[in-house]
């Protein structure tokens, strides 16, 4: 198992300093590239209008960091039923009485004020939720969470492209394997060592996995076109029954934003119109399609046991790694994160974020569907409210590994657990496979 150094409390402010800074960078980002209109319209009865988001960004803020770890008294009280995410549900809330652009930008501005104030001076030690700046990170890592949900709306919005990054690497899958045997054996599951860890990564334990073996790389969208060109979306016999009614009731024919035209593919991405790339990792796709494809495959999707141990173990040491590549913080070499690029890497990218047995682009680039339901691990305990995780435990939700290109590192490690329900396919989702040895 690891053990993460213990960080002086000059360290931790500054870690805390620059991930509190980089997500407000990109919330900033997100929401000044469109109007006021654009902002508290809603584009999808799937998503808040962006202005919701951002207020909320601020009112968690702080509801934990002025009100929980200061103890200072409510600032704008009446609006926390308002932002909060459990009591309306995201068609709602365009109906409710939102901070406008401005006042939205005013408030989160003036809570990040005072936040910086009391990351300055308050210990960092002492409670569960300041030990290690844990509420800072768990701040910073729920805005970030929240940009890329303000990211999911931006590819659902209608109109021009209003945001630009530059293309990621190059990929190459010529002399990979198309896919590596994992051993069978024990490893280290989750972290209890994992400062900034949120509860459902928690606690580490053992699990013993049986051999198999996976992709190398997630599966692209030219190997999705021929699952397509094969009838794939018309068989029943690959889909769940509960897939199988999801896509006949919507009339679901291929990946959300993709097209058929003039002979060819084309995909919609951020406001643009452009041939799907064979080469890159399919995105947009619910559960049920990556469950269909890997039964017309031959194979299936890849436990999230069987997900963790072909990222973080190590077979020469025996101990699990924070990350494939080693122990070190994820960098612009080693995996596609951040919204750095607005595109996954083509498969085979990042030679230097391989796993030890050679498993590529496991951090970044997809989300990757698992098999598994979203459950705790034994030994879990609720920290420090149970609706971060623990009311959607159970079989409604599945696993998703890895992060994507729309994740930031402070939100992503090879212990990090998402989890959606199996139609979500708005999100930026992918998959890889797997097979028995």
């Amino acid at each position: 198992m690891t053990e993460t150094p213990v960080a002086t409390d000059d360290a931790l402010r500054q870690r805390a300093l620059e991930a509190l800074t980089t997500a407000r960078a990109r919330t900033r980002l997100l929401t000044e590239c469109v109007d006021d209109d654009e902002l508290t319209a809603q584009h999808s009865p799937l998503m808040s209008p962006l202005v919701w988001d951002l207020a909320h960004i601020g009112n968690q803020e702080e509801q934990w960091l002025l009100r929980a770890v200061a103890g200072r008294d409510p600032i704008r009280p009446e609006i926390d039923s308002v932002y909060d995410a459990f009591e309306h549900p995201r068609a709602e809330r365009p109906t409710l009485p939102l901070l406008s652009p401005a006042e939205s930008r005013t408030y989160a501005s003036d809570i990040r004020g005072r936040v910086l104030d009391v990351l300055e001076a308050h210990p960092l030690h002492g409670t569960a939720l300041v030990d290690s700046a844990f509420a800072f990170g768990m701040i910073a890592q729920h805005e970030q969470q929240h940009d890329e949900t303000m990211l999911i709306t931006h590819q659902l919005r209608r109109g021009p492209a209003a945001l630009d990054a530059p293309e990621p690497p190059g990929g190459g899958t010529t002399g990979l394997q198309a896919e590596v045997l994992v051993p069978a054996g024990p490893f280290t599951m989750g972290t209890s060592t994992e400062p900034w860890a949120l509860d459902n990564e928690r606690p580490a334990h053992h699990r013993h996995v049986d051999a198999f073996h996976i992709d190398t790389t997630p599966v692209t969208n030219g190997a999705f076109q021929a699952f397509v060109a094969d009838g794939g979306y018309t068989e029943e016999r690959w889909w769940a029954p509960e897939g199988w009614d999801q896509i006949r009731r919507h009339d679901i024919g291929a990946p959300l934003f993709w097209r058929r035209e003039g002979g060819q593919w084309l995909r919609r991405r951020f406001g643009v119109t452009e041939a799907v790339p064979e080469d890159e990792p399919v995105l947009h796709v619910s559960w049920y399609e990556a469950d269909a494809y890997a039964r017309w495959a031959g194979r299936r999707l890849p436990t999230e046991a069987e997900w963790e141990k072909a990222a973080r173990h190590d077979p020469a040491s025996g101990r699990s790694r924070r990350y494939p590549w080693g122990d070190e913080d994820p960098s612009p070499e080693r995996a596609n994160l951040g919204q750095r690029h607005l595109r996954p890497a083509p498969a085979g990218a990042y030679p230097e974020g391989a796993s030890p047995l050679g498993v590529r682009q496991l951090i970044g680039d997809v989300w990757e569907w698992t098999s598994s339901d979203f459950l705790p691990y034994p030994g879990f305990a609720a920290f420090p409210y149970r609706e971060y995780s623990e009311v959607f435990f159970g079989p409604g939700y599945k696993v998703l590994r890895g992060g994507s290109f729309a994740v930031d590192a402070v939100a992503c490690r090879g212990t990090f657990r998402n989890w959606d329900l199996p139609v979500r396919r708005q999100i930026f989702s992918g998959f890889r496979t797997a097979r028995d040895a």
